[in-house]
């Protein structure tokens, strides 16, 4: 349920990190923007897609006014992606994100669990940093499992050349075969060290503070799923706000391929996130942080919520 209620976000997170930059000139004149009567322009505004050469501007003048390609925005995303794609353009890379998404939120939780209260407590002395500890490691062995789908997902979701030429499971899966021909399989993994940099630190923050949380609401003699669920969306919330260059970093290091850069052209995480500062600002490693954290809030309230929910059921029976 979450994976399908919460792939738009997604979509638009992915959508605003990888648009094109700013261009050089904010008001750029008329004869660098395509006209309103060319249709392919006007659909490449409406997908926020790349510009077709490397000089085109895409733009135009209606009327006199400059209408540009880049959004700002959630609301605005939606429109461009609807408006280009259908209603369909947001559930785009949704069947990846239940094939990750199923399995991983289970098998996260369970290891989770069982690092908490089996294999950790003879090893941590300090009962606070154990749920640190276990989410870390509980996370990295599965982001170092899932990587390759991940790559997929973001690659469907990321922005297209043009908008008639939008990313397909197919042309994903096609692209990325031809590059592992090149490149040899350790491809398919491309992206994981900036993943590693957010979910690592993610779980930590997101489990340490859960617990923090929910000891703060019981000793307020509160209890139940809501505290469960109100402790797991403010860790989220925490946690995700803290993470989102590097979900930035991800992104664009797995998008790459898609966007019609040569692999081989692409730099590690450092030079990519100094590269980013110099030529778009800082403010561009927080591109899509609302949609993401709009995301995410709910979806860690609701897990946590329904793990401890239904381990109390399972106890009782």
């Amino acid at each position: 349920m979450t994976a399908l209620t919460m792939t738009p976000f997604d979509v638009v997170k992915t959508r605003l990190q990888t648009q094109p930059k700013k261009p050089l000139l904010s008001h750029p004149p008329p004869n660098k923007c395509c006209q309103p009567s060319s249709m392919p322009c006007v659909r490449n505004m409406s997908s926020f897609a790349r510009p077709f050469t490397a000089e085109e501007v895409v733009c135009v003048y209606d009327h006199g006014v400059l209408r540009k390609e880049r959004v700002n925005g959630f609301l605005d995303a939606v429109r461009h992606v609807v408006r280009a794609e259908g209603i369909r353009g947001l559930w785009k890379g949704a069947g990846t994100s239940l094939l990750i998404g199923v399995p991983s939120s289970t098998v996260y939780m369970l290891t989770y669990d069982h690092l908490l209260r089996n294999v950790l407590p003879p090893l941590v002395p300090a009962p606070t940093l154990l749920p640190l500890f276990a989410g870390i490691t509980a996370r990295t062995c599965l982001t170092s499992l899932l990587s390759p789908l991940e790559l997929v997902r973001t690659n469907l979701q990321s922005t297209p050349k043009s908008p008639d030429q939008p990313h397909t499971l197919p042309s994903v899966l096609r692209s990325i075969r031809t590059v592992v021909r090149e490149q040899g399989i350790v491809f398919l993994w491309r992206g994981l060290g900036p993943t590693l940099w957010r979910d690592v630190p993610f779980s930590g923050i997101y489990w340490a503070g859960y617990e923090a949380w929910k000891r703060h609401f019981e000793s307020l003699g509160k209890s139940g799923v809501y505290v469960s669920f109100a402790s797991g969306a403010i860790s989220g919330t925490t946690a995700s706000l803290l993470t989102s260059p590097f979900d930035v970093l991800k992104t664009r290091r797995q998008a790459l391929l898609m966007q019609g850069a040569m692999p081989s052209r692409t730099t590690a995480t450092i030079p990519l996130c100094l590269r980013i500062v110099q030529t778009e600002g800082i403010s561009a490693l927080y591109a899509g942080m609302l949609p993401r954290t709009a995301k995410i809030a709910p979806a860690c309230g609701i897990m946590i919520a329904c793990f401890e929910g239904v381990g109390k059921f399972l106890a009782k029976g």
